[in-house]
């Protein structure tokens, strides 16, 4: 292995950023690095927390990882913040979010770009989970953007998902229509301190009832002052160790795996293939008939792939 992947092997935790950060930047041998580091993955629990914008995930986050840390457990945090329009980067820095846990060398913070992906996840939240669990990190929490109605791809990527809510429920509803309820273990009333609370509760609980395709835990936080996040985190701890007996954390681990491998291909594919296909004689004959209205795209393209036989 690479110097680099023995660092990180050994909990340095800049050595781990370094990788993250070759990684966003697709540079050829992060993926060399990383390969050498998957055999030794495979143990850290990843807990996917989502939500809409406002609603308190990031003082969660902070709460939950005050309590792994005082059960004297290493963590780390990826938080996927909305892209910059000018560098393409995270809005917000690791700099400023959670400083409390900045120093302390039992947790990783990283502040990820969504780079205008969909879904609610950075393109290589993936690959960067597997560092941090080569990294010794036992937990990995992960913060998805928070857009609204397209944060399901964190199911993909996490063992659990956490969905996050507030007494408003206003559009959390409709993102709970949306599809978000299909992937939630557990649902966070967060800001549970109003008098909408009650209310919004048993509203809650009616939608749920009515629609969810799995059990969900539903629970109340209030996450400034840390109301009920113990019970949240037992809860969380709870279902793990639930799963692991079960064989659902297997059965999920192996889901996302296949996910990452169906990523994976349909990448190259699309990088190789294409690249060969443009750089073909036959493109620009192609592109000559589309253009003079005598074939349209789609037909164009299938006869493509036919003629280079990929399809």
């Amino acid at each position: 292995m690479s110097t680099l992947t023995d660092a990180i092997e050994s909990g340095d935790r800049r050595a781990v950023a370094r990788l993250i950060t070759k990684l966003e930047n697709r540079i050829p041998s992060a993926y060399t690095d990383l390969a050498a580091l998957f055999p030794h993955t495979g143990t850290a629990k990843v807990i996917g927390i989502t939500g809409a914008p406002g609603v308190g995930k990031s003082t969660l986050v902070d709460r939950i990882v005050a309590l792994i840390r005082a059960a004297s457990h290493s963590c780390a945090v990826l938080a996927v913040d909305p892209s910059s329009p000018i560098s393409g980067g995270a809005l917000l820095g690791d700099r400023i979010r959670m400083p409390e846990h900045a120093v302390d060398d039992g947790v990783f913070i990283r502040s990820m770009s969504a780079r205008g992906t969909l879904g609610g996840l950075a393109p290589t939240a993936w690959a960067a989970v597997h560092v941090l669990d080569a990294g010794k990190y036992e937990f990995v929490l992960l913060e998805t953007v928070g857009v609204g109605q397209s944060e399901i791809a964190v199911a993909g990527a996490a063992d659990l998902v956490v969905l996050v809510m507030t007494p408003d429920l206003g559009d959390s509803v409709q993102t709970l229509k949306a599809g978000v309820l299909e992937v939630a273990d557990v649902i966070v009333l967060n800001k549970s301190d109003g008098p909408a609370a009650s209310r919004a509760l048993r509203e809650l609980r009616a939608i749920v009832d009515g629609a969810a395709q799995q059990p969900v835990s539903i629970l109340q936080t209030v996450g400034l002052d840390g109301t009920g996040v113990d019970g949240l985190w037992f809860e969380l701890q709870s279902l793990l160790a639930s799963f692991a007996a079960s064989g659902e954390l297997m059965r999920r681990r192996s889901a996302r795996l296949r996910g990452e491998l169906i990523r994976s291909l349909d990448e190259a594919l699309r990088t190789d293939v294409l690249s060969e296909i443009v750089a073909d004689p036959q493109f620009c004959s192609a592109l000559t008939e589309v253009a003079g209205r005598r074939v349209d795209p789609v037909s164009a393209a299938r006869l493509l792939l036919a003629s280079l036989g990929h399809y």
